[in-house]
């Protein structure tokens, strides 16, 4: 059983909101899949975990980067796992990934403001629970912060 962890985004973006969530994620010894949906996607959020900050940056890398089995996170549009990740985070997702009980946590993002990627996450929801999945509602904060809300 995979603890899920479903989080809307409201009112940050992905960009603002991936960051923190894996800083936390890898200062715990975490390792981290981030599964987008695009390629497109992965050269942006691989460029903005560089820059983000200009005082720190995130380690992580793509399939084209190699070494992938030493990335702490690994950005990737598949189902790879080469880093031996526990830790599965869904960026924009519109179906519930085929190995998502391979990871002890997942954690879904989706734009909250976003109609369609609302009922997609509906539906992801309703699969998650009927897999018997552990899952849990997390409602960002103003500044920045989750918190669990069901």
């Amino acid at each position: 059983m995979t603890k899920i962890r479903f989080s809307p985004l409201t009112p940050q973006s992905l960009e603002q909101a991936l960051p923190a969530i894996l800083t936390k994620a890898l200062a715990g010894g975490r390792k981290a899949v981030i599964r987008f949906t695009t390629e497109g996607d992965v050269r942006h959020f691989n460029e903005h975990l560089w820059t983000y900050n200009p005082d720190s940056f995130l380690p992580h890398g793509t399939k084209t980067d190699g070494n992938q089995e030493h990335q702490p996170a690994f950005l990737t549009t598949g189902n790879d796992k080469p880093n031996g990740a526990d830790m599965l985070v869904l960026c924009n997702a519109q179906t519930v990934p085929e190995n998502v009980a391979d990871f002890s946590l997942c954690c879904d993002f989706l734009d909250g403001r976003d109609d369609e990627a609302v009922q997609e996450g509906r539906a992801r929801w309703k699969a998650y629970k009927e897999a018997g999945h552990a899952i849990t509602y997390w409602q960002q904060t103003e500044s920045g912060g989750w918190e669990q809300k069901a």
